[in-house]
C-alpha cells in the first residue's frame, strides 16, 4: 500500500485552507489504495499559545515542540512515497524542504494564496519576523509537483518549476445541502474571520446607502469574527462554527465577497463566495484574481468595483426574490461543475499516482 505523509500546520478540521485543499480528498486517496498520515506542527493547546497575545516564553516552547516533531518526520520520511507539504514544512527557512526533496518519496508542494508576499499576524510578535515570504520560490524549485489554487499562483509558480497543477479550492457538495428557509427581511451577508473582516468594510459605504434605502427590510450578518461590531448597521458578529456552517450561512439572501484590488487579493481562491455559490446564494464578488473566472456578471452571480456597482446591485437583489432565485440556481450549478470536491477529486488522485 502507498503511503503519504500530509505536512501541515493545524490539525484536521481546523484550518479553512487545509479543509478546503487536502483534507476534502483524503477519504477518496483512502479508497484508491492510499494510506494518509497527517503531521499538523500545531496541537490544539498550541494553536491557543500560538495566536495568543504574548506569551513570549510559551511560544518559543510551541516552537522547539513543532521543530522537535519536523526532526521526527524527516526521520521516518523514507518509510513514504508521496510527502504532502502545504504552504510550508516549518514556520520559517527550508530546511526540512530540502531534506524532504532529497528522500525517495515524491514531493508534493500546494498552496492556494499569494504565500510569496508578506502576510504579518499581529500577535504572533517576534515570530513575524522571522517570517521569509521570498523562499516559497525556493520551496517551489525543490518540489516534484506544485499544485496551486488559480491562474495567478500557477504563473508565478511556472517561473521556478515545469510541474504545476492548477487545482482550485473545491465544496463538498455533501455538506451543502440547500436548507433556506422563508424569511420576511432579506439578509445580506458575509463570512471570514479577524484576519480579513477589512475586506468586508469596503463594502461599508455601499452598505449604509441599502440600509438607508431599504431601512427594517433587510438586515446584515458577519460570520467568523465575533468581536465585530457596527452601530449604525446593527451589525454584531458570530462565531464560525464548523458543525454549523451550512446552516449558518444559508440564513443570507446575499452573500457578498468583497475584495482590495492588490496582490495578494489576486491570488485568493473564492473560497467564501464559492460556500455561497454552493448554497444556492446570490453572490456578489469584486473582479480581482479568479472571482472574475467564476462569476460571469449577470449569469450566476454580480461583480462590482465601484460603490455604484455596488449599490447597484445590492438593490437589484434586495428588490426582486426571483433575481435572487435564478443566480443562486445558477451558480450552484457553476460549483458543482467546475468547483466541487466530485469535478476535482481525480485530478488529486493523479497528482498522488504519477
Amino acid at each position: 500500500m502507498p503511503k503519504a505523509l500530509f505536512l501541515v500546520l493545524h490539525r484536521k478540521d481546523r484550518s479553512p485552507g487545509q479543509r478546503y485543499r487536502h483534507e476534502q480528498y483524503l477519504t477518496y486517496l483512502e479508497e484508491n489504495g492510499f494510506q494518509c498520515d497527517l503531521s499538523p506542527l500545531l496541537s490544539q493547546k498550541g494553536d491557543e499559545i500560538f495566536y495568543s497575545k504574548g506569551s513570549i516564553i510559551k511560544k518559543i516552547v510551541v516552537g522547539v515542540n513543532a521543530l522537535l516533531k519536523r526532526l521526527k518526520d524527516l526521520r521516518r520520511a523514507h518509510k513514504y512515497n508521496v510527502i504532502y507539504v502545504y504552504r510550508d514544512a516549518f514556520f520559517f527557512g527550508t530546511y526540512f524542504e530540502k531534506a524532504f526533496s532529497r528522500k525517495k518519496a515524491k514531493l508534493i508542494f500546494d498552496y492556494d494564496d499569494a504565500i510569496w508576499l508578506m502576510d504579518k499576524n499581529e500577535n504572533q510578535g517576534i515570530f513575524n519576523l522571522l517570517k521569509k515570504p521570498k523562499k516559497t520560490s525556493k520551496i517551489i524549485s525543490l518540489a516534484d509537483e506544485v499544485i496551486v489554487g488559480n491562474n495567478y499562483l500557477a504563473t508565478y509558480a511556472k517561473q521556478f518549476n515545469d510541474n504545476v497543477q492548477q487545482i482550485p479550492s473545491t465544496i463538498d457538495f455533501s455538506k451543502y445541502g440547500i436548507v433556506k428557509k422563508p424569511q420576511k427581511k432579506v439578509c445580506i451577508g458575509w463570512t471570514g474571520s479577524f484576519s480579513t473582516i477589512k475586506h468586508f468594510e469596503i463594502a461599508i459605504p455601499a452598505l449604509k446607502i441599502i440600509k438607508e434605502k431599504y431601512g427594517s427590510d433587510i438586515y446584515f450578518k458577519i460570520i467568523g469574527d465575533p468581536s465585530y461590531e457596527n452601530k449604525e448597521l446593527k451589525i454584531e458578529g458570530v462565531t464560525w462554527k464548523s458543525e454549523t456552517e451550512a446552516e449558518d450561512l444559508s440564513e443570507l439572501d446575499v452573500g457578498l465577497m468583497p475584495l482590495p484590488d492588490n496582490e495578494w487579493s489576486r491570488g485568493k481562491c473564492a473560497m467564501k463566495g464559492l460556500q455561497y455559490m454552493a448554497l444556492g446564494i446570490p453572490t456578489i464578488m469584486s473582479p480581482i484574481g479568479i472571482n472574475a473566472d467564476i462569476i460571469n456578471d449577470g449569469k450566476n452571480g454580480f461583480l462590482a468595483s465601484t460603490m455604484e456597482e455596488w449599490v447597484e446591485k445590492l438593490s437589484l437583489l434586495v428588490e426582486k426574490e426571483e433575481l435572487r432565485r435564478t443566480l443562486g440556481t445558477e451558480g450552484r450549478k457553476t460549483v458543482e461543475n467546475d468547483y466541487s470536491v466530485e469535478a476535482n477529486k481525480d485530478k488529486w488522485l493523479k497528482v498522488f499516482q504519477d
